[in-house]
């Protein structure tokens, strides 16, 4: 019993695309955010600590440095074989397009290293950046544009101070999708002031528009973020485990096969995780969902089965 088993899972894919086992290397290029230095807004998002998704901090070495360094740990974690340059810390979208165009061809030019994938906002996409991912794809490589939407609903988005709108997720997913770039897009379960009927229509709308892969992730506090502050007052509490359980699988189910599962939980690192708990432990939460999709699986097919055997006898009788 795995998870691949009742979802489309990113690994799998790529196992089943490249006969072998392709990993991500995550990269810090040193971008920026508009959400941080003054053009949208400051301070970032009320649950961004970009130290979170990159426990090791900060990178101060060249990207090739970063990709060499992934290549000596994954093979004997993974067994992976080639690899995905992941451009993941803050906006990687957000630079002069000829330094983005330096930064993505030091990666491909990695040993290995067959495609990127690059993590942004959706109002940080030039249509000229999303030329040049096209091209790349076009040539062969393994591309995905991966959005953090979050939510669909522009007053949680405002409340997060993500400094951004639906409308403008849309029209980039759209843009991407119409040059063959696809889509991976972020959501966040258990933001403020958001429960599972939210997530269920922020999935719908996002379902909607069209969408190739989803990462799901439930909200955590960590350290040196405004939600850890308002976390500290009583202002916010987070997601019990059921909770986030009973929220991915809802998800899952109402996802078509085709869309791929890049991740369907979030882990922040023990020294900077606040609340909760269970955020530290992502085998726990990957295994809690696969056993609640088993469950329904069997459900399912003994109401089948049941099914079946009993419009038999009517029909015999």
């Amino acid at each position: 019993m795995v998870l691949s088993d009742y979802i489309t899972t990113f690994g799998q894919v790529l196992l089943k695309h490249y006969g072998k086992r392709v990993h991500k290397i995550s990269i810090d290029a040193r971008f920026s955010c508009p959400n941080r230095d003054g053009t949208k807004g400051i301070g970032g998002c009320t649950f961004c600590n970009n130290i979170s998704f990159s426990p090791n901090g900060r990178q101060a070495n060249p990207i090739t440095e970063q990709i060499n360094a992934g290549r000596q740990i994954l093979p004997k974690r993974t067994g992976a074989k080639s690899y995905i340059a992941y451009f993941q810390a803050y906006t990687n979208t957000y630079a002069d397009f000829e330094i983005l165009k330096q930064q993505y061809d030091m990666a491909l030019s990695a040993p290995d290293v067959i495609g990127l994938s690059v993590g942004t906002r959706p109002d940080c996409v030039p249509e000229a950046v999303l030329d040049l991912l096209a091209e790349y794809k076009h040539q062969g490589y393994e591309i995905w544009l991966e959005l953090g939407l979050q939510s669909a609903f522009d007053d949680t988005l405002e409340r997060v101070n993500r400094g951004h709108g639906f409308a403008e997720y849309k029209d980039t997913t759209i843009a991407a999708r119409e040059r063959g770039i696809p889509v991976c897009t972020h959501l966040i379960a258990g933001l403020p002031g958001e429960n599972i009927k939210h997530n269920i229509s922020t999935l719908e709308q996002v379902l909607d528009v069209g969408v190739d892969g989803l990462k799901l992730h439930p909200l955590h506090v960590v350290r040196g973020t405004q939600l850890a502050n308002q976390w500290r007052r009583g202002e916010y509490t987070p997601l019990e485990l059921d909770e986030y359980i009973d929220i991915a699988v809802s998800l899952i189910n109402m996802t078509p096969r085709e869309v791929i599962y890049h991740r369907v939980t979030g882990t922040a690192a023990d020294n900077i995780l606040l609340a909760p708990s269970w955020c530290n432990k992502k085998w726990l939460v990957i295994n809690r969902i696969t056993t609640a999709l088993a469950a329904q699986a069997a459900t399912q097919a003994h109401n089948t089965t049941g099914t079946q055997t009993h419009g038999t006898g009517l029909s015999c009788g």
